[in-house]
């Protein structure tokens, strides 16, 4: 329990116009708090305040690295097809038809491959471009 002298007793009333509560708020959702009554004593009471900036070209990567996921995971889930068809010829399959079977799951799987490699090297590109920057 807190002390008696930590107890915050004293208060006061602001008012706001729309916009200058929209500003206020939009300031208080940059920052680490998890209250908008303790951000706005550390802003008055002149106390560091922590905002964290948001990077939209690290946002895009993010994004284009939630869609190479998703391409995996569609890859994955077709080189399982392939399989249980394989798998269900019931070991009667000849070596023509694991032949087949096989290039069409490598045709099925080096263009999306290919693609996913172009892009994370695109991606290493920026990431080595912007770290050079921040260096010079």
């Amino acid at each position: 329990m807190a002390k008696q002298e930590d107890k915050r007793i004293r208060w006061k009333n602001l008012r706001f116009t729309p916009e200058e509560y929209q500003l206020l708020e939009k300031r208080f959702s940059k920052t680490n708090f998890r209250k908008l009554s303790e951000y706005m004593r550390s802003v008055l009471l002149e106390k560091p305040v922590t905002v964290n900036y948001r990077d939209q070209a690290m946002d895009d990567v993010l994004e284009e690295m939630v869609l190479l996921r998703q391409e995996l995971n569609a890859i994955g889930n077709n080189l399982n097809q392939a399989m249980r068809c394989i798998n269900s010829a019931h070991g009667n399959a000849d070596t023509r038809l694991w032949m087949n079977l096989m290039s069409v799951i490598n045709s099925k799987l080096e263009p999306s491959i290919a693609q996913i490699k172009e892009r994370m090297n695109q991606y290493a590109d920026v990431w080595s471009q912007k770290l050079r920057a921040a260096r010079a």
